[in-house]
């Protein structure tokens, strides 16, 4: 019935064959009051029963008066029918809702509002901007809660679903041009649609002209300021939010943990929120593990995890990887399997974290052993889980096991490899001393190679003293962004001075000075009592 006709309603969908007394619901979904729609039906009586269910927690034992209404022969008017569409909805059953919505005599404003609404809330974007668009032509004007809709929708675009470009600002037009009086909820979902389509400016402008501006619009502003990396304005809207909430907090402890920089302040931000009396949630934990992770702040870490622990979020599939992969980026690799044996559920995200924490801390060996237990317990890798594993590969020097593990991503999985598998495969090669392979995979691959396939055979030309490809793979890198990576050029001159080309490398030496190209000094992160 998936693409059939749409079936008509009748007593035979609400199974009752073996049950006499099907017209008569169970004594705890009805009140007393609501028994008489069944001996005298009226409108008002019907009307008043079927709120009685969608205002219930179980709105689908109401469809019994729908199939008595059918066989009853009674013909309902556009409230009671209005109030069927709204029961149906309820119950998740869009196409007897839609059906509903078909057969009613006048097809309101406020019908048209709850199926779009329905169809949104069930994830069908399209169905519900198609819904306004024939409530348009057929001369209907959208109100405020319609256009909370189709901007609700705006901000729905993914892959999977396309839809009309500038529609958030179509809408907002449109709200214009038809004197439509904004209020709170309108505010909210126009910030929501600019943040969330990147238009961070035209939310602040929108934002700027609330009267009275809501911790939801704040946290959403806040949100897309995080995004495109304007820290300083995102804590000016914090500050001036004066009804704060979890998840105000939340948002600007996820955005805090983004980066090095600001990591701290999250951690800070985490300490206030308690002190204010607002508890935190799963999604706070996983943000303030986070920013532990970036500043590989091992001890603060476990301390979140003394706390998770008392509380009811330990068990939880998300905090659970977000544990093992700031054990693991902290070099705690027991702790980070001690955390992910502990887990009653896993899901790929805990595989490949823990997989990739083997490969990163110098356990290839045992990554491996993991990556083919993940495969027996019939967890399908993503494409960073196999990443990992051919890094793991790479560090341990298994070319044939790397090679198997990147054939079977096409063969086995149906997943094409990236450019940063090929990158993997490139280095494999190279570092097992197969350059003229290495070379014909970079050739062969089906997308023009990056940065990172050039850098990965530089690095292999450099260690088996290989100066003609180094200065091929250089120009190759040098041509993609030379600025930006200053290594290609130390790469290159290590190649030279390995193949004893002294010449090259003062002239290449030469180039760097001249063009101000410098290598950055690495750094290492140590814990001390003041901080990092």
């Amino acid at each position: 019935m998936k693409n059939g006709r749409l079936p008509t309603i009748g007593p035979s969908i609400f199974s009752i064959a073996n049950n006499q007394n099907f017209l008569v619901p169970p004594k705890d979904s009805v009140s007393p009051n609501h028994h008489n729609y069944l001996s005298n039906p009226t409108a008002t009586t019907l009307s008043s029963a079927l709120q009685h269910f969608i205002n219930s927690d179980t709105p689908f034992h109401g469809q019994k008066i729908h199939t008595h209404i059918i066989k009853s022969g009674f013909s309902p008017n556009t409230n009671v029918s209005i109030k069927l569409l709204i029961l149906h909805l309820k119950s998740g059953c869009l196409k007897y809702a839609s059906q509903m919505f078909d057969e009613l005599p006048q097809q309101t404003l406020s019908a048209y509002n709850y199926l779009i609404g329905g169809y949104l809330k069930h994830g069908r974007v399209e169905e519900s901007l198609g819904l306004v668009r024939r409530m348009v032509y057929a001369g209907e004007k959208p109100d405020g809660f319609t256009f909370s809709m189709i901007l609700k929708a705006s901000a729905c675009g993914s892959n999977r679903v396309v839809l009309p470009r500038l529609l958030g600002r179509v809408a907002h037009a449109q709200m214009v041009k038809l004197d439509v009086e904004p209020d709170e909820v309108l505010y909210t979902a126009l910030v929501d649609s600019y943040v969330k389509n990147g238009k961070v400016g035209y939310a602040r402008t929108i934002f700027d002209m609330m009267l009275e501006k809501n911790v939801i619009c704040s946290t959403a502003l806040i949100t897309g300021y995080m995004n495109n990396g304007l820290i300083e304005e995102a804590e000016d809207v914090f500050s001036k939010t004066i009804e704060k909430d979890v998840v105000v907090f939340n948002a600007m402890i996820e955005g805090f943990s983004k980066s090095v920089e600001t990591a701290k302040k999250g951690l800070k931000v985490f300490v206030d929120m308690q002190r204010l009396n607002f508890w935190p949630n799963i999604s706070t934990f996983a943000s303030v593990i986070g920013a532990c992770s970036v500043l590989s702040a091992v001890e603060i870490g476990q301390q979140v995890q003394g706390q998770l622990m008392k509380t009811e979020y330990f068990m939880d599939i998300k905090i659970g990887s977000a544990l093992v992969d700031m054990h693991a980026k902290c070099g705690k690799i027991v702790d980070a399997r001690r955390v992910f044996d502990y887990m009653p559920e896993k899901n790929v995200f805990t595989w490949t974290s823990m997989i990739d924490g083997y490969g990163k801390n110098g356990n290839p060996n045992e990554a491996l052993e993991l990556f083919h237990v993940m495969q027996e317990c019939c967890v399908e890798p993503n494409y960073v889980t196999f990443l990992s594993a051919l890094s793991a590969c790479g560090h341990a020097g298994l070319l044939a096991k790397g090679r198997e593990i990147f054939e079977s991503m096409e063969r086995d999985y149906s997943m094409k490899p990236k450019v940063e598998h090929y990158a993997c495969m490139v280095d494999l090669l190279g570092r097992a001393g197969h350059l003229d392979q290495a070379w014909e995979l970079a050739m062969g691959m089906p997308e023009k190679p990056n940065s990172e396939v050039w850098a990965a055979l530089l690095s292999s030309c450099r260690l088996h003293g290989d100066a003609q490809m180094a200065s091929i793979a250089a120009d190759e890198l040098f041509k993609l962004n030379a600025d930006s990576r200053p290594g290609a050029f130390v790469g290159l001159s290590n190649a030279l001075a390995a193949a004893g080309k002294w010449d090259g490398v003062s002239e290449l030496r030469e180039i760097m000075k001249v063009r101000g190209i410098l290598k950055e000094t690495a750094c290492s992160w140590v814990g001390t009592e003041c901080g990092y």
